[in-house]
């Protein structure tokens, strides 16, 4: 199942089909305003870092400021909000780690650092760059910047043609392009919700969409560009089906009822014992089974892509007669 992708600006929601930028220009085009984002921070353009204590007093007479900005894309412009900077040594310590000597949250940053070499790490969501910074004795060091290479992506998802699905009822999976030698792909980000911002390097990623949680899995390869937002809506050919087992058409669901659904090749895809279940299934043929008392009530079912339906099963099964499962609403 391909998705439908668009760039749109990140203020427009879904009205807007054209490539724009990810990062906007001025507050009143602030572009994380529309959508939850993962791994964002409040916004503060400046924070000042700490020296090492490591280095000793003689250090802190001979400290050099070092500005440091990241972006998007070489010629874009510098990032506002969500950036955490990290500074380390660049000699291992004895967990054979490099030691974080300072740190800083928000936009640009202002580093006082004593002479010496550092990495310099700076993340925006799952997007993250690193560059080897060496501060001179003497002199003034030039501005760092960093090119973070991202984009973001923003998922929804649909079932049917356009029936949208709600956003609790759904939920996204990010995985890299690239197949590992056990076959699996290397997970990037886990449930991520619809309407979120998912910062990420450049490149092709791998979406698994599960709506639901019994059948309906839909899974697409996205490819997200360096400065721009990615829209994908990613099609789901399935529907919400309701069961019951009732005394008379249109009654009360009778209580203490256990389920199973099979497919029409008489395979199980789902078990629950309650007295009006609610589930999400892929469309195709289906047979409801109720079990009651010892006694077994059963009626095959047709689900239609993006049509919720209600299924009932009359207690008596000699009141069973020939008849059209009700739809529901649309998603």
């Amino acid at each position: 199942m391909h998705p439908i992708l668009r760039h749109a600006a990140l203020a427009c929601a879904f009205s807007a089909v054209a490539t724009s930028p990810l990062l906007a220009q001025s507050p009143a085009q602030e572009p994380f305003s529309s959508f939850r984002n993962i791994d964002s921070t409040m916004k503060s353009p400046k924070m000042n870092a700490f020296v090492d204590p490591a280095l000793g007093n003689n250090a802190s007479a001979n400290i050099h400021e070092v500005f440091m900005e990241a972006r998007l894309t070489p010629d874009g412009e510098p990032v506002q909000e969500g950036l955490v900077w990290r500074v380390f040594s660049p000699v291992s310590g004895d967990d054979g780690k490099l030691p974080l000597l300072a740190s800083a949250e928000g936009g640009s940053a202002d580093f006082q650092l004593a002479p010496g070499d550092y990495y310099v790490n700076v993340t925006f969501g799952r997007a993250g760059a690193t560059k080897k910074l060496t501060v001179a004795p003497t002199g003034d060091t030039e501005q760092q910047v960093l090119v973070l290479d991202a984009g973001g992506v923003v998922l929804n998802g649909i079932a049917g043609s356009d029936s949208r699905i709600p956003p609790e009822k759904m939920s996204f999976s990010i995985y890299s392009s690239d197949v590992q030698d056990d076959g699996e792909r290397g997970l990037v980000v886990a449930n991520v919700r619809p309407n979120t911002i998912v910062r990420l390097n450049t490149g092709t990623y791998h979406i698994v969409s599960e709506y639901g949680n019994v059948n309906s899995v839909v899974r697409a390869n996205i490819q997200v560009e360096a400065g721009k937002l990615t829209e994908a809506t990613l099609q789901h050919r399935a529907a919400q089906v309701s069961l019951k087992l009732v005394s008379d058409e249109g009654g009360e669901a009778i209580a203490d009822t256990a389920w199973s659904v099979l497919t029409s090749a008489g395979d199980s895809v789902s078990e629950s014992v309650s007295a009006f279940p609610t589930l999400v299934l892929a469309e195709g043929e289906y047979v409801a089974i109720a079990r009651n008392k010892e006694r077994i009530y059963q009626r095959n079912f047709t689900v239609e892509a993006g049509r919720n339906i209600d299924v009932e099963l009359l207690l008596d099964k000699h009141q069973m007669r020939k008849q059209d499962v009700s739809f529901a609403e649309d998603l």
